[in-house]
């Protein structure tokens, strides 16, 4: 393929940079992701520009600059379609905490800088002038579906422990493969991931649940990485479910259901934890069938103490762990049980948990299947019949409020609150209750 001839549809901003630029005498050109992207005919999130120009020469030639990371040669530039990030072209020091660089030295020479990249499909530029340029095989690897570090892979891995959770999150996102060599060093290097920040490793595991691929926790497993973060993940895969309900371990029907789910955050957390603590509730009867008796609670504990350990913050976690621990509820479709159902779970987490619960079943074994999906649809529809007819399901939707009830003489304290649950236990039962003349009477 000619790369030379194709050409990128740059925004208005980023050209009036690499314009500006070049007729300051320096090469510029756009790098990185957004030469991927858009060579994938994706719309790229973000566009980044190299450029020889070093930072004070950059915020000679703009008036509107941001020293974002000046130490290792970026200036941000604003534009009126927004900012953009130019940086120098650069070699990296060594990198003795597996993260960052110890000093950088700035260079005139694009491909010093290209080769310090991380990917060969990130590691392409690009310009009006000069085409795209590839000097290690990014196009190639993009025709092929393949993952391949820039260079010695165990060096860059070495350089920037980070990356090997990149390059599994890269496999998720595009759909590609990891290449042979690639992979090997990943799992050589695998326990320097210790070094990063449980913040970043959570952020790449993210993208990885949220994209079109989250079958790919299976390889963080497989090249080591989830023993460094995630172990417990790695008991799941070892644990088998010899159970009516069930045809694969808990790990695999983990994977199962992460492919069945919407692609949501909290979802896809949730589906990811579910089973986590099934290796520790497992027990075998005497006809040899194994159980989990208990596992949503513990499950929804331990994922607690996970998403913790990943620096998530407490809504999620919260949201996270409701629905880990309603997972295996099994209501009935009839309007009582699905009001009661909306009362443990809350309104808003309602919708989410029947994403799990299908998410769930469509992971399991086909014993049964059919009719859990059926009962599923049918409670999925009382639901949106009792939210359209407006009916109550928590306190803040009774008729009466904290302040009526003292005012009626009940004493100030925990009993109000007591007493606002009994009442919504009576109008869940039976919603024609929920006026403030009945309320105040049954009280």
């Amino acid at each position: 393929m000619n790369t030379d001839r194709m050409i990128i549809d740059i925004p208005a901003g980023a050209e009036q940079i690499l314009r500006a630029l070049r007729d300051s005498g320096h090469e510029a050109y756009i790098v990185g992701g957004c030469v991927r992207d858009s060579l994938l005919g994706k719309t790229p999130a973000d566009w980044d520009i190299t450029t020889a120009a070093r930072p004070e020469q950059v915020k000679a030639v703009f008036h509107k600059t941001v020293d974002t990371g000046i130490k290792h040669g970026t200036v941000t530039v604003l534009m009126k379609d927004g900012k953009y990030e130019v940086t120098t072209f650069r070699t990296d020091g060594v990198y003795t905490d597996h993260r960052h660089p110890d000093e950088v030295s700035f260079s005139p020479d694009l491909s010093e800088d290209l080769k310090r990249r991380d990917f060969t499909v990130n590691a392409m530029a690009y310009s009006e002038e000069s085409g795209v340029v590839d000097l290690f095989g990014g196009m190639a690897d993009m025709e092929n579906r393949v993952i391949r570090a820039v260079g010695d892979p165990g060096s860059r891995f070495g350089e920037d422990a980070l990356r090997m959770m990149r390059a599994v999150r890269f496999s998720a996102q595009l759909g590609y493969e990891i290449d042979g060599d690639t992979a090997d060093a990943i799992k050589e290097l695998s326990p320097t991931l210790s070094a990063v920040s449980y913040e970043r490793i959570r952020d790449e595991l993210e993208k990885l649940l949220v994209s079109d691929h989250p079958e790919c926790v299976r390889e963080l497993s497989r090249l080591g990485l989830t023993a460094v973060f995630l172990p417990e993940f790695d008991s799941m895969m070892e644990t088998a479910q010899n159970n009516p309900h069930h045809r694969y371990t808990v790990g695999e029907h983990t994977i199962a259901a992460l492919c069945a789910s919407e692609r949501d955050r909290i979802i896809r957390l949730a589906v990811l934890l579910h089973d986590i603590a099934k290796p520790l509730m497992k027990t075998t009867d005497a006809e040899g069938i194994d159980h989990f008796r208990g596992h949503p609670k513990k499950s929804a504990e331990m994922a607690g103490e996970i998403l913790r350990r990943l620096k998530e913050d407490n809504r999620t976690i919260a949201r996270v762990k409701n629905l880990i621990t309603w997972h295996d509820l099994r209501p009935e479709s009839d309007p009582v049980s699905v009001r009661k159902t909306a009362a443990k779970v809350g309104r808003e987490d309602l919708p989410l948990l029947f994403d799990v619960m299908y998410a769930d079943v469509m992971g399991q074994s086909e014993y049964l299947q059919k009719e859990k999906l059926t009962r599923l649809r049918e409670v999925r529809a009382e639901w949106a019949r009792i939210e359209a007819a407006g009916e109550p399901v928590e306190i803040r939707d009774l008729a009466v409020t904290g302040s009526d009830l003292i005012a009626a003489g009940v004493e100030p304290g925990p009993m109000v609150g007591e007493k606002l649950e009994r009442l919504l236990g009576r109008v869940i039962e039976d919603p024609s209750l929920n006026t403030k003349e009945e309320l105040l009477e049954r009280l």
